[in-house]
């Protein structure tokens, strides 16, 4: 504990050092303020001067920082304070967190990315030890291409595993239960699976129960393995379906894939769980590195 508290104020002089270098100014926004929207619910405060009126804890200090570069501050910057009466969150504490806010005048999206990026980045490389952290610049991913890939806005990036979209495989296919659903709007999500043909049924079974766990009706499979392609889902696709299925996924003899078919908001987001799940079960996950992007492009929204 004493170790983290001592970390905690390194980060917050070091944070501070880079903003006021990079020609940020400091300031500090009011706590007690009038309710405004935001993504959670209000902490507020009984006012003693004005019985039955209350004032609220900010949620983030969103409409002070605004006013502050209407009144000509055009870089601002605050370690601030952030309250929201919201369930736990495992990377907040119930209620109170802190956050580098910071706001910018006349700026474009990228003027915005070179700030922070260089801020993180070497923030990452101060603490990190021996860790290695993302070179500059940081990848930019297309919001609708993060879904597509990895099934989720918020990828791990240390988990080499991508989705691909195998509708066309199922499409008026012998597999009717794909095929029904693909014809009502759904899609299919493949989440490969390398060098997990020799797994025993148990492997495939325990991936089918995690799935109906999730609220789905499980996960499809196939494995690639010596002698051929097998699974409760493979005798229903002709061989030109299958070599089709190899090509858009990249898995190879000795690995195998599962599917998620869904509507596809349903889809994208149970394939990018399983797709967590097997870089954990597989022992994917690349370690003692940090993996840093943005999303960008929010057109498809």
């Amino acid at each position: 504990m004493h170790s983290n508290i001592m970390l905690r104020s390194q980060v917050i002089a070091s944070l501070r050092q880079k903003m006021i270098a990079q020609g940020f100014l400091e300031f500090q926004t009011p706590i007690l303020t009038a309710s405004s929207p935001e993504g959670a619910r209000d902490y507020l405060v009984p006012s003693r001067l004005h019985p039955g009126r209350f004032y609220a804890l900010p949620q983030a200090p969103q409409q002070f920082k605004q006013l502050l570069m209407v009144a000509g501050f055009d870089k601002y910057f605050q370690i601030a304070p952030c309250f929201r009466d919201e369930d736990a969150r495992a990377d907040r504490s119930p209620g109170e967190f802190y956050q580098l806010d910071f706001e910018m005048s006349f700026v474009t999206q990228e003027d915005v990315f070179a700030t922070i990026e260089t801020v993180l980045h070497d923030v990452f490389v101060e603490f990190a030890g021996s860790k290695t952290v993302t070179s500059l610049p940081f990848p930019r991913i297309p919001y609708a291409e993060a879904l597509f890939k990895y099934g989720t806005d918020k990828p791990d990036l240390r988990n080499p595993l991508v989705l691909s979209d195998v509708t066309e495989v199922f499409k008026g296919s012998d597999f009717g239960l794909f095929a029904k659903a693909i014809d009502g709007g759904a899609v299919v999500r493949a989440i490969p699976a390398p060098q997990t043909a020799d797994n025993s049924r148990g492997f495939f079974d325990k991936m089918n129960e995690w799935a109906r766990e999730q609220g789905a009706g499980g996960l499809g499979y196939i494995v690639f393995g010596s002698e051929g392609p097998k699974g409760p889902i493979a005798k229903f696709l002709t061989e030109e379906r299958l070599e089709q299925l190899r090509s858009l996924t990249g898995v190879n003899k000795g690995d195998a894939v599962f599917f998620a078919c869904d509507k596809l908001k349903a889809a994208e987001k149970l394939a990018g769980l399983a797709r967590t799940r097997l870089g954990e079960e597989l022992g994917l996950i690349e370690k003692d590195t940090f993996h840093f992007c943005f999303i960008v492009d929010f057109s498809y929204v």
